[in-house]
This record gives C-alpha cells, sequence and structure tokens, in this order.
C-alpha cells in the first residue's frame, strides 16, 4: 500500500464532521475497541467515498481522547516507520506525552531521562516536575540522537527534526518524541513495553490533555503528502475574545484560555498544589469533590491525588436526596479540624440531576470562619466551579452569589462557547482569587494546554452569540420537558424549575428517567434499559440530521440524546452509571417533529 496516495484520496474524499464536530458516529460506539476498531475498517475500506468513510464506526469516544484524524495520522506514521499503530500517539501539546510517562514511571518506581535536542520545550522545568509533581526526573540536551548513552531507567528523546528515522537513534533511546512548533507533538513508543504504557499514555490524553486537534492534524497529513500547509496556524489576536469572556462573567483579569475543560481542571489543581507546597508546606491537601460528578473531572481528581502524597479526594454527596451545602459544612468541618488546605471542586447545576444548591446557603457556609483541633484558624477554601452547564449565569462579580468567596470558574468551550465546534476552555478568577492566577498560568503553559489558534478564532466567533443561543436552547427544552410531562406524567424528569430558571440558571439538559415494567428489579431494569435505546432509535430514524446519539451540548442545531447519562465519564464503574436518558437540545430544532416522535413512542410503548 502507498500510504502517501492513501492520505491523498482520503483528503480528497474527506468527511466534512471529521473536522467540524467534537463527537463522531457516537452511534457506532464500542469502546474497548474504539480507535482499532476503526482503523481495521479504515483499512479495509481502502480508497473509499465520502460516504463510506462517514460510515466508519467511531474513532475513541471524543476529539479529546482521539478522533478519525488523529487516528488516520498516528496509522501513517506508524506505517512509515514499520510500528505498530497503537505505539504511535497525537498530542495537542508538546510536553505532556512525557508527563504522561513521567506518571507511568513514578508507579513503576522507574527514573526517566528526557533528552532535548536544539531549542526544545524550554518551560521543562525539572524544580517543579519533582517538587509538585513528585516525578523522579532528568533533563539532559544532546543535539546527536545516535549518541544517547546508556541511563538506568527509561530515556525520552525530544526533537523538532520531523523527518528523523529511527534507524538514525540510539539503542538507549526508549522513547522518540516529535515536536512541531505549531501542531502537535507525536510520541512513538519504541521499545517492547507492554500494552498497559500505551493505555496509561492515552489515558493521560484523555483526562489531562487533548489529541491533536483535527485541524493540526489535517495539517500534518498534508505536510506528509508534501502539499502546502494552511498558514491560518501561525498565531492569532486574543484580546477580543478576553473582553467577550471578562463581560460574560464578570470579571476583571485577563481569562486564561485552555485547550478543552479538562485541561482548565488540572492547571487549577496543580497549581493550587504548588501554591499550597510554598505557602502551607506542612498541611494536607483536600479536594473535595462530587462522585457522581462529570467523570472525567472525577478522575482526574483521584488520577491527582494518587502521585502527590499530601494530595487528599474528600467526596461530596450533592443530589439525588443530599444537600450539597449541608454536606459541604460537614466535610469544611472536618478539614478545619485537622487543618487542612480546602479546595472544593462542584458543578453548578449538578450532572445528571441538573440540580442548583441555595446560594445564599452556599455562601455563608464557605465564609464561616473555622478553628483547627488547636483553636488557630483554618484555612479558607477556594471554590473551583465548573459552569459548563450554565456559562451565562454571574457569579463572580461584584454583589454576585461568590463575589466575596475565594473562586476560580471555568467552562468546557465544546458546549455553549463554541457551540460543538472545538474543545477549548477557559478560566476566570474573581477579584479573591487572582493571587492563584499566577501559578495557574504558570502550570497550564508547562504542560503546554493552552488553546490552539483555531480554538482561539473559534471562541472569538461564537461567544458573542451565546447568551441569545443558550436562551433560546433553554426555551426549547422547557417546551420539550412540558411535552413529556404532558402524555408521560408517571416519568421521572431531572430539570431545573421554574423558580430556579426564574433566578438566572437556564440550562438546556435534562434527564428522562422512563417508566417500566416487570414483576422483578432485573426486569424492570431490562424493560427500562431497551426501552432508552428504542426511544433513541426512534428519535435518530424519523428526524435524521437533527437527532443524534451523541454525548455532545450546547451545539448550534438538533438535539441529542444519551444513555447512559454518565457515558461521558467513560472510565466511570459501570456500577455507577446512571442508565437514564440525557437529552441536550440546542437552540435551532424541529420541535414539533421531536414531541410528535414522542408521543409516537409512547403510543407504541404504553398504549398512550
Amino acid at each position: 500500500m502507498n500510504i502517501n496516495e492513501y492520505i491523498s484520496h482520503l483528503l480528497n474524499n474527506l468527511p466534512s464532521d471529521w473536522l467540524n464536530l467534537t463527537t463522531h458516529r457516537i452511534d457506532k460506539f464500542n469502546e474497548p475497541r474504539a480507535k482499532f476498531e476503526f482503523i481495521e475498517e479504515f483499512e479495509k475500506l481502502g480508497k473509499a467515498s465520502r460516504e463510506e468513510f462517514c460510515e466508519l464506526p467511531t474513532a475513541f469516544d471524543y476529539i479529546r481522547l482521539g478522533h478519525p484524524l488523529s487516528c488516520v495520522l498516528e496509522w501513517a506514521v506508524a506505517k512509515k516507520n514499520d510500528l505498530d499503530t497503537k505505539s504511535v500517539i497525537s498530542f495537542a501539546s508538546h510536553t505532556m506525552p512525557i508527563m504522561a510517562i513521567l506518571r507511568y514511571n513514578k508507579f513503576k518506581k522507574v527514573k526517566t531521562r528526557i533528552v532535548l535536542s536544539g531549542d526544545v520545550l524550554n518551560q521543562l522545568n525539572s524544580d517543579i516536575l519533582s517538587r509538585v509533581y513528585e516525578y523522579d526526573v532528568k533533563i539532559e540536551n544532546s543535539n546527536s540522537s545516535g549518541e544517547i548513552s546508556y541511563f538506568d531507567g527509561d530515556t525520552i528523546f525530544v526533537t523538532t527534526q520531523l523527518d528523523l528515522g529511527l534507524s538514525e537513534l540510539s539503542e538507549h533511546i526508549h522513547y522518540l518524541l516529535k515536536v512541531d512548533a505549531h501542531l502537535g507533538s507525536i510520541i512513538q513508543v519504541l521499545k517492547d513495553f507492554p500494552d498497559d504504557v500505551i493505555k496509561e499514555i492515552q489515558h493521560v490524553r484523555r483526562r489531562e490533555s487533548i489529541a491533536m486537534t483535527p485541524q493540526n492534524c489535517l495539517a500534518e497529513l498534508n505536510e506528509m503528502i508534501g502539499r502546502k500547509a494552511d498558514s491560518s496556524n501561525l498565531g492569532v489576536e486574543q484580546s477580543t475574545l478576553n473582553e467577550t469572556i471578562k463581560d460574560i462573567t464578570s470579571t476583571r483579569s485577563n481569562p486564561l484560555i485552555s485547550s478543552c475543560g479538562l485541561t482548565a481542571q488540572y492547571a487549577i489543581m496543580m497549581g493550587l498544589v504548588d501554591f499550597t507546597k510554598e505557602n502551607f508546606s506542612q498541611k494536607p491537601i483536600h479536594f473535595i469533590v462530587p462522585p457522581n460528578c462529570y467523570g472525567g473531572t472525577n478522575d482526574q481528581a483521584r488520577r491527582v491525588a494518587a502521585c502527590i502524597e499530601s494530595v487528599e479526594i474528600i467526596d461530596l454527596a450533592v443530589d439525588s436526596g443530599k444537600d450539597m451545602v449541608s454536606e459541604l459544612e460537614k466535610i469544611l468541618d472536618q478539614s478545619a479540624a485537622i487543618d487542612a488546605v480546602p479546595y472544593i471542586i462542584a458543578e453548578i447545576p449538578t450532572n445528571p440531576r441538573v440540580e442548583v444548591p441555595d446560594l445564599i446557603s452556599l455562601n455563608k457556609t464557605l465564609k464561616e470562619k473555622r478553628t483547627n483541633k488547636n483553636g488557630e484558624e483554618a484555612t479558607p477554601p477556594v471554590f473551583i466551579l465548573d459552569q459548563t452547564f450554565c456559562p451565562n449565569y454571574k457569579f463572580l462579580g461584584e454583589g454576585d452569589p461568590l463575589f466575596d468567596i475565594q473562586t476560580i470558574a471555568y467552562v468546557s468551550g465544546s458546549k455553549f462557547p463554541s457551540g460543538g465546534l472545538c474543545t477549548a476552555g477557559y478560566i476566570v478568577f474573581n477579584d479573591l482569587a487572582s493571587k492563584y492566577e499566577s501559578k495557574i498560568k504558570e502550570h497550564l503553559y508547562l504542560c503546554d494546554n493552552q488553546a490552539t489558534t483555531f480554538q482561539v478564532k473559534t471562541l472569538t466567533q461564537q461567544m458573542p452569540s451565546m447568551n441569545e443561543r443558550i436562551k433560546a436552547a433553554y426555551d426549547n427544552t422547557r417546551d420539550f420537558v412540558e411535552h413529556i410531562e404532558s402524555v408521560l406524567p408517571e416519568s421521572k424528569i431531572n430539570f431545573v424549575s421554574n423558580e430556579i430558571s426564574s433566578s438566572g440558571f437556564t440550562p438546556s439538559v435534562f434527564s428522562l428517567d422512563l417508566p417500566t415494567k416487570g414483576n422483578t428489579v432485573e426486569e424492570k431494569e431490562a424493560f427500562k434499559r431497551e426501552m432508552n435505546l428504542k426511544l433513541i432509535a426512534m428519535m435518530v430514524a424519523n428526524i435524521p440530521g437533527e437527532a443524534k446519539h451523541c454525548v455532545s451540548y450546547g451545539q448550534l442545531k438538533g438535539c441529542y440524546f444519551t444513555v447512559p447519562a454518565t457515558s461521558t465519564q467513560g472510565t466511570t464503574k459501570e456500577g455507577d452509571k446512571d442508565y437514564i436518558v440525557r437529552i441536550s437540545c440546542s437552540a435551532d430544532m424541529e420541535m414539533n417533529k421531536f414531541k410528535k416522535t414522542f408521543s409516537k413512542f409512547c403510543h407504541e410503548v404504553y398504549g398512550k
């Protein structure tokens, strides 16, 4: 097979969704085989039509982890270097592949040497890597890939020389990292490592970074076959976006723009760990996290705690009968007693139950002065707010609910900010939390998890209309919810009340727990799960192009159905997954068709 000819044919027949959506064919999603199933089917197709490429199964589950073009790029690099495809992994970040190996080696108790060739990765700092991340690392410089000596551990060779062949490498190099200044990086696992190292590198990409973006993968593939690269990737003015975000959030300092919501969270967590180690070196760190919040948030927080001895995760129950404020009050009292530094990560509204705590009570609880067991004043908490589901709500400005609490907010830009067109996220600080900004920025840049040029451009274009889209999408959602309540009152719907929405919380996602039948618990659960899938199948079949089996939210058009409602959590244990349907409405959808199809479903299943 001529790889260049194959790539050229693909690029001439490229499905538009591979560039323009953040999720692809989630209706054809087999999680254990996601990447490999895509590649196997891709190879079988040969020089196929655009329509045939469109029918390929999903590549991973979200473009943060991997997507069609990142998989094709990795496949092409592997074929050219006679490597197994799974041994080649692309990143938008230059440094996160290194961080992934450092993390893996920490648990394997293996030392890591990073050998830098030329002027590359100057932000790497061995002191921060060892002091804050607690990694065992040595950094060296060498311009000769063939003269790397033996090291008692693993060696990563980093180069900007993209045409460097494997035959030119010293036998003492275990990983080759090729860095493109504008597009990202590609790590190649050279030695016969067990499969778990591949999975761990991919999981860092899933939780603390992202794959090379579709736009940058396209540029890389074009360069690979000798086509001219797109010069639009070479820089962008961010000031307009900064002003838009400050206006929406009522904040004063410039936001930090990250490659996704989870890279924003990772920079926040590591920046706060660094701040705590400098200012409260003897105190334990408590990250207080709801166990049923978005799975990426949950998983990442626990991964940080697993790496750093002084960090502990404290579970915070927030919904399904538990009150966030009262639970938080108990936890903060306990943290104060042992003189811990408390950092709270919470979603408002919660996911997937879409609940909003009493914000006046929350403010009072967070402001309450506490003492440790010696009677000394305890360290006050920092509230880290994931407001992805309501990015238009003003929490942080003067007179807002969290203005006088140390609060850092972040948003996944793959939702309403971009309209589903890119993954970028952003971080904002209220005045009291501004002292943490420099540390968080330092770790965002250390990890090279800033937004790409395309992402910044996309947010700049989409965010001015965000609030209007949120209002229209909420109106559609309320209309859909009221229709479901009228035709199937026995169903259980998790959505904000009219009273809460009138206070400014206007999400456009709700979860639907369908009525069930059966004589046993197992029969009832099996029936409900079957009906969940039947409902989604009917919607997709009856409203093609608008109804999708997808995990997205905040898209520009259509309506998205997901089951289980927690399926975006990926690594969530099966027993913790919530097998109810999550429904996400956009500002532009043919609501009458959705209501008519739901009524048809109710008639067929429940005789309504």
